[in-house]
């Protein structure tokens, strides 16, 4: 039997799945990779509003930085792993320590197959919209089936399998299959990736964004995560109004030079000032000019650079982004939260203050 969650926000929907958890009754105990889950099988999960894709409520606070710049790398089509180890240290205890990564998404989708599946998924639908046809692939059997005596083939399996899409009524609707799906690590980082690309996409080809839907065969939540889960923090409605929604040319500009900025912001000798100069993009879009800021808050942050952290703070005019910051900055720091939350309530006026 199906189990089905949704929510007008990935925050809403994200709690509606832990809370299907604590029905002890929902879910069984199954021995994962990583140890001992509480699994729900053949789970669906809609969110109605995808641009509402971040979870605010989980703690620890998602490192926000690091899935910012996942998006990035997925988009670019890329499988080094050196560009998202720069942001999540900790990445190489979960997809081995290469210097690719075996199922890098967005590599899947642009190169893998020898054929860029999100140009090819544009055409089809620019040139006949009612299409059924169009199926982005990531799962690979020849490399990702598990050997013969059941072990996994690498590390980095792929747990998004496919991506079904389609136009219906001027908008662009998403279907995620998932084999396998962390509650606590993957989900909140699956729902920013995916929605993205549906949202990049929609903007491609002149459409407004649809629902998002996501079927994982199996939701799980590690033993170990259970109090993390279930001690989350209820957030405010606080509403993600950037749009990623841009014609393909300037899109595909804009997120090519969006990833020469971040590559620059994570040189090991780079200065300030250098830093510093990188706010200024005169003519990026507003809502990745507000994904380069709070990626180059956070390499301030790890340089020690003060006045160049809070420049980018102030530079960042999206409030989900600066909620999602603020509450990494004091995980990582464990700064007082007065203050904290002092710095925020200065940086409402950021949108009139970002650099340009």
């Amino acid at each position: 039997m199906i189990q089905a969650f949704a929510g007008a926000t990935a925050d809403e929907l994200w709690r509606e799945v832990v809370d299907g958890f604590a029905d002890e009754h929902a879910s069984d105990i199954h021995q994962g990779r990583g140890g001992e889950t509480k699994e729900m099988l053949h789970v669906s999960l809609t969110l109605d509003n995808p641009q509402q894709r971040w979870v605010l409520s989980r703690r620890p606070a998602l490192n926000v930085a690091f899935a910012i710049a996942e998006v990035i790398w997925i988009v670019s089509g890329r499988n080094d792993s050196d560009f998202l180890t720069y942001w999540n240290r900790r990445l190489p205890e979960f997809v081995g320590n290469g210097p690719t990564l075996h199922g890098a998404y967005g590599h899947r989708l642009r190169h893998h197959f020898q054929i860029d599946q999100l140009e090819r998924a544009y055409s089809a639908l620019y040139r006949n919209p009612d299409s059924r046809q169009v199926v982005l692939q990531i799962w690979d059997s020849e490399v990702d089936f598990p050997a013969l005596d059941g072990s996994p083939s690498d590390p980095d399996v792929p747990c998004n399998v496919l991506s079904l899409v389609k136009a219906r009524r001027g908008k662009l609707e998403w279907m995620q299959v998932m084999r396998s799906n962390d509650v606590f690590l993957g989900l909140p980082h699956n729902i920013v990736q995916f929605t993205c690309l549906q949202e990049i996409l929609a903007g491609w080809l002149g459409m407004e964004v649809g629902s998002y839907n996501q079927l994982s065969d199996s939701l799980h939540i590690y033993q170990r995560d259970l109090h993390n889960v279930f001690s989350r923090t209820p957030a405010a409605d606080i509403r993600n109004d950037d749009s990623l929604m841009l014609p393909k040319q300037e899109s595909q500009k804009a997120f090519a030079e969006l990833e020469k900025r971040t590559g620059t912001a994570m040189l090991h000798d780079l200065k300030e000032r250098q830093l510093i100069q990188l706010l200024t993009w005169q003519y990026g879009p507003p809502s990745l000019k507000n994904m380069l800021s709070i990626l180059l808050a956070e390499s301030a942050r790890r340089r020690g650079w003060h006045d160049a952290q809070t420049l980018a703070e102030e530079s960042c005019g999206n409030p989900a982004f600066l909620t999602l910051w603020h509450s990494w900055y004091r995980r990582v720091t464990g700064a007082n939260e007065t203050a904290v939350d002092g710095a925020q309530e200065n940086l409402g006026l950021a949108e009139s203050t970002r650099l340009v």
